[in-house]
Parts: structure tokens; C-alpha cells; sequence
């Protein structure tokens, strides 16, 4: 199940005028034309945005997500028509035989349990071709990201064209081990409406995160750093074994 902030459908409408710097999604791309991939399977594509910008670039997208809310609001993206959307948990995934698979954003760190990690993995595996690759990003517990999530460093204000005026902030609401969650609140100024999404992510170390792979069959090529966020997060590219 999606949390709210991608699942409640005015919610999902301003995740976008939300969050508008996507630079992040610049070194995914570049990484498609490296391996030169020609299809890539999107997990838990959201919105749809690195979908409808691989597509534009002629590539074979498969985009899969289990909020339809959001893949409401992709499919409405100028160039969606070029990307095959699915509506699918990430355990669920098309075989495809994908060039690449990708994860951006916390997706990896939804999975919270090691038995749904492990069979995320197993539908990635199914999913990419012999020599195809993963790519995802994953916080390095190290730098306590969480530490930061509260309403005096995450609070933003926007004007939403069709939404008005929206407040909203995040609350770390608990820490339990590599289990993190928070609460974020939006506060719409139009009609006082006060909508919340609650979220768990798992933060795995970088030797849990190879473990894991290895398990599932993948080898790891290689751990990057995140361009846009240097020394916090982890990049791993592991491959299906040809």
C-alpha cells in the first residue's frame, strides 16, 4: 500500500509543484545512455517524471508503481503516451527483460522487512535480461538524515496553479533501529484543509545492501555517490549474470 502523499489524489496533484527540482534524475539518465540501455523498467515510477523524460529520449519505458493516484497524474505528463504504464507493487513487476531497472528517490527504502526486500529483488531479477542492470540509491545510515526531519528545516510554502496556497513540513515520529518514520502534514490554504502521510523507510548499510543482492542472484558492479547529495547516499549498479 502507497502512502498518502502518493496515494490520496489531491495529495498526489501537487507532488510536482512540490518538489520541482528533479536535477537528481540527471545522473539516472546519463547512466541509461552509459550501459546503453534501449528499454528500462521505473519502479515505483510516482508521477511518471523519469519515465516521460527517458521515453522522450527514444527509449523503451515500462514505468510501475502501485499508486494510482500518481500514475493518474503521470499518464496526463506531455510524451506519457510513449510509456507503458503499469499499475503494480514492486513485487509484481512485468518480466520485461529490461536493459536497466532503476529505483530513484527513497524508493528502495520502502521495503521495510528483509522477506519484502528479498522479493522485490527476486521480481527485478525476473525482470531484467541476462547482463541487464539495477540501479537505485539508498541513504547511508552513517549520516542520520533523519536528524533533519522536522517542521524548522523541512517547512515550504507554494502557490499550486488549481490548489492555492499549500503549507507543508515533515515530523520524525519515530526511530527504531534502521526503521525511521515521519509524518508529513499539508495545510491547504483555499478551504484550511489539513491532509498527513505517514512513511517508514528502512535505512540498509552498504554491506547489508550488497548481501542482499548477492542473494538475489545480482552482482554488484559498483557503488556510486550520489551527484546531488554527496556522501549520503549510496548508488549501487549490480547486474543479472548473463
Amino acid at each position: 500500500m502507497a502512502d498518502a502523499h502518493f496515494e490520496v489524489p489531491r495529495l498526489a496533484e501537487i507532488y510536482d509543484p512540490l518538489d520541482p527540482d528533479r536535477r537528481d534524475l540527471g545522473a539516472y539518465a546519463a547512466m541509461a545512455g552509459e550501459f546503453g540501455a534501449r528499454t528500462v523498467l521505473d519502479i515505483g515510477c510516482g508521477t511518471g517524471t523519469f519515465a516521460c523524460l527517458l521515453a522522450g529520449r527514444g527509449l523503451e519505458v515500462t514505468a510501475a508503481d502501485p499508486a494510482a493516484a500518481s500514475l493518474e497524474v503521470a499518464r496526463r505528463k506531455p510524451g506519457a503516451g510513449r510509456v507503458r504504464w503499469v499499475h503494480a507493487e514492486a513485487t509484481a513487476l512485468p518480466r520485461v527483460q529490461a536493459d536497466l531497472a532503476t529505483m530513484t528517490g527513497n524508493v528502495a527504502q520502502v521495503f521495510v522487512t528483509d522477506e519484502e526486500w528479498a522479493a522485490v529483488l527476486g521480481a527485478v531479477h525476473e525482470a531484467l535480461r541476462p547482463g541487464g542492470r539495477l540501479v537505485f540509491e539508498s541513504r547511508d545510515p552513517a549520516q542520520q538524515a533523519w536528524l533533519g526531519w522536522n517542521r524548522d528545516q523541512t517547512y515550504r510554502r507554494a502557490v499550486i496553479p488549481d490548489a492555492g496556497p499549500v503549507r507543508t513540513w515533515e515530523d520524525l515520529t519515530g526511530v527504531e533501529g534502521s526503521l525511521v518514520s515521519f509524518r508529513t502534514t499539508f495545510v491547504f490554504g483555499s478551504d484550511g484543509a489539513v491532509l498527513t502521510s505517514d512513511s517508514t523507510l528502512r535505512f540498509r548499510g552498504r554491506g547489508e545492501l550488497a548481501d542482499s543482492l548477492t542473494a538475489a542472484g545480482l552482482v554488484v558492479d559498483e557503488v556510486r555517490d550520489a551527484p546531488d547529495r554527496p556522501g549520503l547516499e549510496f548508488v549501487f549498479i549490480a547486474r543479472k549474470a548473463a
